[in-house]
């Protein structure tokens, strides 16, 4: 707690514009204190956490392993301290991705990275571009983060790697774009989403809302 306010903590590993998440948390809680930090201690110190990333999963992984936020996300989470992870961050929870070549990530989930692949196609045979990047329905659960959320509303995304969970009581929403994956994992107090949500309008600012005002329960 800061001046009575509720802390709000975007951990900053280099990767991403940490910014526009910041502003959006700050756009649809102005009484909670957002801050982007590099600092476990202040990580430590917050109510909530947020763990984005957008880029490479090598290089991400590789700085989020120099500064230790692999064991940080792990000690956060262990605490019953609500975390929220966005696209990159969301990956970055599961045990391994496909991307450049194959990189093991955190293990926090259990599952993995797959990519959508270079002829990429519906089930009718049309082509899809990857990247997936656009606007797209999302079918969600009744998990509280979705309060407030239309069934299929759409929501924001940009990636040509999606994640695959093994276990499906973690799974929080699923997409489709030629293969249907997981759009939402949870467990516990730790939610995470492949798309933007600060990027998704209404209904993306509505569940980081929802994630602001979440005490880590399902």
């Amino acid at each position: 707690m800061t001046n009575g306010k509720q802390t709000v903590a975007v951990i900053d590993y280099g990767m991403g514009n940490l910014h526009s998440v910041a502003s959006a948390l700050s756009h649809v809680a102005p009484e909670q204190q957002v801050v982007v930090t590099a600092d476990p201690a202040v990580v430590a110190a917050a109510d909530r956490v947020v763990f984005p990333g957008v880029g490479a999963i090598r290089d991400c992984m590789a700085e989020i392993k120099r500064l230790g936020f692999d064991k940080l996300l792990r000690e956060q989470i262990a605490t019953g301290k609500p975390v929220l992870g966005i696209c990159v961050g969301m990956q970055a929870l599961m045990e391994h991705s496909e991307e450049n070549g194959g990189v093991d990530c955190i293990g926090i989930l259990p599952g993995k990275v797959r990519f959508f692949g270079e002829n990429h196609q519906d089930a009718a045979g049309n082509h899809l571009k990857v990247p997936h990047m656009g606007w797209n329905q999302v079918k969600h659960n009744d998990h509280p983060l979705w309060a407030g959320i239309e069934q299929d509303s759409r929501f924001y995304f940009v990636h040509s790697f999606y994640v695959f969970a093994k276990d499906s009581d973690i799974i929080a929403a699923t997409c489709d774009y030629g293969v249907t994956f997981h759009a939402a994992l949870t467990r516990s107090n730790l939610f995470a989403v492949q798309f933007h949500p600060e990027k998704s309008h209404t209904a993306g600012l509505q569940l980081l809302k929802n994630f602001l005002h979440w005490d880590g329960r399902a």
